[in-house]
């Protein structure tokens, strides 16, 4: 007897180890732990019954206990291993009850699958939730009225009004992983016009299950969206321009500027002005770039002016006597400028003329302007204002003969009110995402991608050039939102619906880089194109047509000021548009197609 029991426990002791029975947190004990604590003891007996037999007969010993011994070990071992490790399961739910108190929030969850109990059990066993169960909704009827976990399955999505009602339930938890985006949120809107909260089991579920997309563990980043690979530039040329230099950035609160200002910090300049109109915006890039500066940094200047005030404009200059100036303050919506021509002229064209004389007055070495594409071709009064910008800039590079340049931008990806920002929200409001017509295509870049390229054009530039960046193909805004939802784990006509709206005020179907006559080649940075010798392009009369521009605007006739656009840049097309109108719109998508082939496709095929 005393060796059986010795071989018993030994065996046992085995047999718990290497099953990890030690090392399972009996407090939260299921079925599965039951099962393997009896298949255990089962086999640990069986073991030790067969090996006292075998040495019975071996030593020929005479067997003195009842042969049923092995079998009422297994029972009591059962209960003593099993009773002992439920009593700390019991005991950990009784606790639970004990905290439980009367101002529990009362929840009904949506789904009786697993991802639904798996819901339930949570806020059964941890009482810290203060939530209660009250029942499950749906729409499967095999389940309605039956129990799971306890919880009565109450009845369908349509009765969530009256169950809420009912049970004074106080939040809905959507457990449906696989239910559609469209489906998810008229469940929300039920449950809003009955004031109810609503909440949605995190992704982890779904994922585990295989039906959520890896990119949804993450923000969908602009450069998922460009479709080539984005543009890297050597800064070891721009850190040496601008080391030891006074250095001055208009709009430097703007998403281009701001960016703008933070690179060119991490050059040393001895000094960085930073002229914004936005107080707050100038703010709170003042207390970033602080803070990337250290206390051993470059002197920092936050500026608040308009730069359609020459006075305070000159002033500025006089004072702080900058060597080199990056002009990235602009009006750059295309539909809002449309509404607001004045503004447009005197902000864009006018403080481009401010900033240009002041930097002549106290001989500023470089000057770099922040231009569009929408200048090549404008038929919008922003682009029209920019390319008259254009003509400034390289005005001044003629009379000085320093390296004044423009740089044109495509549409920045993730810059203020850009397309994507305006997706993402949509998306975030659960669609639908709108797009003004299918064929609308757009050359884009990423911020960082923007400033490099505005910090090139400064090491690259001697005088009257305009530089673009190769941006590879244009990309049809469409297919851009299509990338957006995917990427963020939806899709399009199941969970976000794509609608089109027709073409706003100014806008274009296809952008253009070169105006036509320019000579364009690549710099020794292969991915920067260069148009040369811009300044021949200025017309004779340009300080007079631009007086009479700035009059117009002044006095706030739009009639002159499309007038004055058109006799300055004779290429100014405008076209306005409210609703989507088929034919025209075919009649100028071809227009503008055969356009932006004839100047694009031999840069891109070099």
């Amino acid at each position: 007897m005393i060796f059986y029991a010795l071989v018993m426990t030994l065996v046992t002791i085995a047999f718990f180890w290497f099953n990890r029975i030690y090392a399972r947190y009996w407090r939260y004990a299921s079925l599965e732990e039951l099962l393997l604590l009896a298949g255990s003891v089962t086999a640990s007996t069986i073991i030790a019954g067969g090996l006292t037999f075998l040495f019975l007969y071996l030593f020929s010993v005479t067997w003195v206990v009842p042969r049923s011994v092995p079998l009422i070990g297994l029972m009591v071992s059962l209960a003593f291993t099993g009773l002992s490790r439920l009593g700390v399961r019991l005991w950990n739910l009784y606790q639970r009850q004990g905290q439980i108190g009367l101002n529990m929030q009362r929840v009904l969850v949506v789904g009786a699958g697993d991802a639904g109990l798996m819901i339930v059990r949570e806020m059964q066993q941890n009482p810290r939730l203060r939530m209660t169960p009250v029942g499950f909704v749906d729409d499967n009827v095999d389940k309605q009225g039956m129990r799971i976990h306890g919880v009565p399955v109450l009845g369908g999505q349509e009765q969530i009004p009256a169950l809420a009602s009912q049970h004074e339930v106080k939040q809905v938890i959507i457990a449906i992983p696989s239910a559609p985006g469209k489906v998810v949120r008229e469940i929300v809107r039920t449950c809003e016009q009955c004031r109810v909260e609503t909440r949605i089991i995190p992704g982890l579920y779904e994922l585990l299950d295989g039906r959520v997309n890896i990119n949804q563990l993450r923000h969908v980043e602009v450069e998922d969206l460009l479709r080539r690979e984005p543009v890297q530039t050597d800064v070891t040329a721009v850190q040496t321009m601008l080391r030891n230099k006074r250095v001055l950035i208009t709009g430097g609160g703007g998403s281009i500027g701001s960016e703008l200002c933070r690179q060119a910090l991490r050059c040393r300049p001895a000094q960085l002005v930073v002229v914004g109109h936005g107080e707050n915006s100038v703010f709170q890039i003042h207390q970033n770039l602080r803070r990337l500066a250290g206390p051993d940094g470059p002197e920092i200047v936050p500026l608040i002016a308009d730069i359609r005030f020459a006075g305070r404009i000159n002033h500025i200059f006089r004072q702080y006597q900058p060597e080199i100036v990056f002009h990235a303050a602009a009006h750059k919506h295309v539909p809002l400028m449309e509404e607001n021509p004045g503004e447009a002229i005197t902000n864009n064209v006018l403080g481009t003329r401010n900033l240009l004389q002041a930097a002549q007055m106290v001989d500023v070495a470089q000057f770099v302007m922040v231009s569009t594409d929408k200048a090549v071709n404008p038929t919008s009064l922003m682009g029209a204002s920019k390319r008259a910008a254009e003509l400034l800039v390289y005005q001044a590079a003629q009379a000085t003969g320093r390296p004044y340049v423009a740089v044109r931008f495509g549409n920045v990806l993730g810059s203020r009110g850009s397309v994507v920002l305006t997706f993402r929200q949509q998306i975030a409001n659960g669609g639908p995402v709108t797009v003004t017509h299918p064929e609308m295509k757009r050359f884009f870049m990423t911020i960082p991608e923007a400033v490099q390229l505005v910090l090139q054009a400064a090491t690259l530039g001697q005088g009257s050039e305009t530089f673009v960046l190769d941006m590879g193909q244009p990309v049809k805004i469409i297919d851009l939102a299509r990338d957006l939802i995917q990427l963020s784990g939806l899709e399009v006509g199941r969970d976000i619906d794509i609608e089109f709206t027709g073409m706003r005020p100014g806008e274009k179907l296809f952008e253009e880089l070169f105006v036509p006559g320019e000579t364009y080649e690549r710099t020794p940075h292969q991915k920067i194109f260069l148009a040369m010798d811009a300044s021949h392009m200025v017309p004779d009369r340009l300080d007079e047509g631009i007086a009479a521009l700035l009059s117009a605007a002044d006095q706030e006739d739009t009639a002159a000021i499309y007038r004055r656009l058109q006799s300055l840049i004779p290429e100014f097309k405008p076209v306005r548009y409210s609703v989507v109108g088929q034919g025209q719109q075919a009649e100028y998508a071809a227009e503008t197609t055969e356009a932006a082939l004839a100047i694009n496709k031999p840069a891109y095929a070099q």
